[in-house]
C-alpha cells in the first residue's frame, strides 16, 4: 500500500521535533561549551529521563520487528525473558553503578586503567569501538530494508534521513539532546505499538478472544525447565542466561553507563535502574501481545502465498499495513515508531563512540588540550561517527548473507567485556596480563562459537536447519539485539541430534554472554596467579566492588586469601599515589562529589592534597 499525505506528515513531524530538541540544547544553557556538558549533560539529569533513555536504547527497531515475529512463530516462551530483568537491573544498581559513579569517570574504560593499566584500557576501548561501528550500519540499514520491501518506502531516502537527522541533533545538542529525544521517541514507540494492538485486537474480536485462540493453537507456552543448554529457549536460558545479557548491556556498556554517570547523584542513577524495570516489562508485554494479535489475525485473514513475506523481519510490517490500511495516519505512526527505535539506538552509539574516542584515545596523548578545543573535537567526533554510520549502512547493503555474520559480531563482544569488568571488580588478584589474555581468550571463544554456528546454519540451509540457527535476531537490547541466530524455518521433520563440534556450535545464543564472560574470568584468574597476582599495595580500593566482602564471606579463609592475594582493609585504605596519578587525582579533572549528592557522599575520607578514597573496613 502507499503512504498518504497524513502518514508522511506524521513521519516528518518525528524528524522535525527530534532535530528541534537538538537545536534547543545547542542554543540554551552553556550551549555545549564544555566536555562535561556535551558528553555527560553536565551531570545534572533526573532519574526519569535517564530511565526512559535507557529504555529507548534497549528498544531498538530490530526488537520492534523481531520480538512479535518470535511470538508469532514460536509462542510466548520468549516472554520469560522478563524474569531476567529484575536481577539484570538490580545488580548494576548496587554493584556497577557505585564503582563507576564514585570514580567520577566519563568513559567506562577509564576504570580499566585505574584497575589494571593503560594497555588494558586501550584493548577494551578498541573492542567496544569495533563492536559499535559494526552495529551502527546494521541497525540503520536493516529496518529501512524491511520497510522498503513491504511499503515501497525509498530505501536510501530512509537511511539518509535517519542518519543525517540523528547526526544533527547528536552533534549539536550532546548527551542532553540525546536523552530528551529518547524520551520523546519512547513515547512515540509506545503509541505506535498500542495503536497496532488495539486496532488488531478489535478486528478479531477483542484481546480475550486473542488469548483464547492462541491458547487453543498451542501458542501460550508453559514453563520449560529443561536444563539442556542446547535448547534454544527454556526457562533457564531466558531467566538465567538473560541476566548475563542484561549485565553486558546495563552493567558495563558505555552507551548505558554514560547515562548513569550523567545523573545528578548516585541515588538518581540507581533510581533510574529501578524506574526502567517496569517500563521494560510493559514494552516486552506490548511486543508479545503484538505477536499474539498477529497470529490470530493471520488465522482469520491469511495472506495469499504470493503475498507472504520473504523473511520473518517483514511479518510485523505486513500485518501493520494490512490492519491499518484504511485508517489514515496510523501507518505513519507505526513507521515513526519504527524509526524512533532506530534513532534512539543510533544516537546512543554516536555519543558513546565520541566519548570513548575522546577520553580513551585522544586526551591521554594530548593532556594539555584546552576545554574549548576538546569540546569542539568531541563534536567533530560525533559528526564523524555519524558519517561513518552512513558508510557502514552502504557496506551492509553489499554484504548479502554475510550480513547475518556481521550482525552476530555485536553480541559476541558483549560477554567478554562483561567478563573483563567482573574480573577487575571481584578478583583483586587479577593483574594486567591476566586481564588482556582473558579478554583475548573470551573473544576467541565468542567468535569460534558464533562463526561456527553461523557456518553450520548456512550449511544447514541446504538441508535441515540446526535448532539454534536464526534469520532474525529477536533479542531487544544493545548487547544481544543483533547478536544471535536466525529463526529456524518451519519443518515437519525433527532435526537430528547434533554430535561432536555440532553440539558445541548448537549452544543456545541465550548462554553466549554467560559462557564468554566466564571464559574471561577463568582464564584471567589463572594467568594472573601464574604470572604473579596484583600486590595489595598496588590495588586501588575504589576499583573493587564494595560488595566483595559479602560475596566471599561464605568461602573458607584460605580461598579468600588466595583470591584476594592477602589484601586487607588496612592495606587497601592506604594512599595509592600511582593510581591517583593516572587520573591526576580526580578523573578528567572533574570536581569530586560533594555531600549534597546524597548517599555517595558517605563512606569517603579526604586527606590533604589527595583524592577521595572509599573506606573499606572489612578484611578479606
Amino acid at each position: 500500500m502507499e503512504f498518504t499525505a497524513i502518514d508522511y506528515s506524521i513521519f516528518a513531524l518525528l524528524l522535525v521535533l527530534s532535530s528541534a530538541i537538538g537545536l534547543f540544547y545547542a542554543l540554551s544553557g552553556d550551549r555545549q561549551r564544555t566536555v562535561q556538558e556535551f558528553l555527560l549533560a553536565n551531570r545534572d539529569m533526573g532519574c526519569l529521563p535517564v530511565a526512559l533513555s535507557l529504555l529507548a536504547s534497549f528498544q531498538s527497531a530490530v526488537a520492534i520487528l523481531g520480538v512479535p515475529a518470535e511470538i508469532f512463530r514460536f509462542g510466548t516462551e520468549y516472554w520469560f525473558l522478563g524474569c531476567s530483568y529484575f536481577l539484570g537491573l538490580l545488580i548494576p544498581a548496587h554493584i556497577f553503578i557505585p564503582v563507576f559513579y564514585r570514580l567520577r569517570i566519563t568513559s567506562t574504560y577509564e576504570y580499566l586503567e585505574l584497575r589494571f593499566n593503560k594497555t588494558v584500557r586501550v584493548f577494551g576501548t578498541i573492542t567496544f569501538i569495533f563492536q559499535m561501528v559494526i552495529y551502527m550500519g546494521v541497525v540503520l540499514y536493516a529496518p529501512a530494508l524491511a520497510l522498503n520491501a513491504v511499503t515501497g518506502f525509498d530505501l536510501w531516502s530512509a537511511v539518509l534521513t535517519m542518519g543525517l537527522v540523528c547526526t544533527l541533533y547528536t552533534t549539536l545538542g550532546g548527551l542532553k539532546a540525546v536523552i530528551w529525544t529518547d524520551v520523546f521517541q519512547t513515547l512515540v514507540m509506545l503509541a505506535g505499538q498500542v495503536a497496532v494492538i488495539v486496532v488488531g485486537a478489535w478486528r478479531v474480536g477483542g484481546m480475550a478472544r486473542v488469548w483464547r485462540v492462541a491458547e487453543q493453537q498451542g501458542k501460550i507456552a508453559g514453563i520449560d525447565l529443561d536444563p539442556n543448554p542446547l535448547e534454544r529457549h527454556t526457562f533457564w536460558s531466558l531467566s538465567v542466561g538473560g541476566v548475563f545479557m542484561m549485565l553486558s548491556l546495563y552493567g558495563v556498556n558505555q552507551a548505558q553507563v554514560q547515562r548513569y554517570l550523567c545523573a545528578r547523584s548516585e541515588r538518581q542513577a540507581k533510581l533510574s535502574c529501578y524506574a526502567v524495570f517496569p517500563c521494560q516489562q510493559i514494552v516486552l508485554c506490548l511486543s508479545c501481545l503484538t505477536g499474539l494479535v498477529m497470529f490470530v489475525y493471520n488465522l482469520e485473514h491469511p495472506l495469499a502465498p504470493s503475498q507472504r513475506p520473504a523473511s520473518p523481519d517483514q511479518l510485523v510490517l505486513f500485518f501493520v499495513m494490512d490492519v491499518l490500511q484504511d485508517l489514515p495516519g496510523l501507518p505513519g505512526l507505526f513507521v515513526a515508531c519504527l524509526f524512533s527505535g532506530a534513532l534512539s539506538t543510533i544516537s546512543s552509539a554516536f555519543n558513546s563512540l565520541a566519548t570513548v574516542t575522546m577520553e580513551d584515545l585522544v586526551r591521554p596523548h594530548f593532556p594539555g588540550l584546552s576545554e574549548s578545543r576538546a569540546t569542539l573535537l568531541s563534536k567533530l567526533l560525533a559528526l564523524g561517527y555519524g558519517l561513518l554510520c552512513l558508510g557502514m549502512a552502504y557496506v551492509s547493503s553489499m554484504l548479502g548473507p554475510v550480513l547475518q555474520a556481521a550482525i552476530s559480531i555485536f553480541g559476541m563482544v558483549g560477554g567478554p567485556l562483561l567478563g573483563l569488568f567482573c574480573l577487575g571488580m571481584f578478583f583483586p588478584c587479577a593483574n594486567p596480563t591476566g586481564a588482556v589474555v582473558g579478554l583475548l581468550a573470551g573473544l576467541a571463544m565468542a567468535f569460534w562459537i558464533g562463526i561456527g554456528s553461523f557456518l553450520q546454519s548456512t550449511a544447514g540451509a541446504k538441508g535441515v536447519s540446526p535448532a539454534n540457527s536464526t534469520a532474525l535476531p529477536t533479542v531487544g537490547n544493545l548487547s544481544a539485539v543483533l547478536a544471535t541466530t536466525l529463526l529456524p524455518p518451519s519443518t515437519s521433520a525433527p532435526a537430528p541430534s547434533p554430535t561432536g563440534l555440532q553440539r558445541f556450535y548448537s549452544l543456545s545464543y541465550m548462554w553466549y554472554s554467560a559462557h564468554n564472560s566466564t571464559t574471561v574470568i577463568l582464564v584471567g584468574v589463572l594467568v594472573s596467579l601464574l604470572t604473579g597476582p596484583t600486590p595489595p599495595a598496588a590495588l586501588d580500593p575504589r576499583t573493587i566492588s564494595p560488595v566483595l566482602p559479602w560475596l566471599l564471606c561464605c568461602l573458607p579463609p584460605k580461598i579468600r586469601r588466595w583470591l584476594c592475594c592477602g589484601a586487607a582493609g588496612s592495606a587497601q585504605a592506604a594512599g595509592h599515589a600511582g593510581t591517583a596519578e593516572k587520573s591526576h587525582g580526580v578523573p578528567n579533572g572533574l570536581s569530586p562529589p560533594g555531600p549534597e549528592q546524597g548517599e555517595e557522599g558517605q563512606g569517603y575520607v579526604r586527606s590533604a592534597g589527595a583524592p577521595i578514597y572509599a573506606v573499606q573496613e572489612t578484611s578479606f
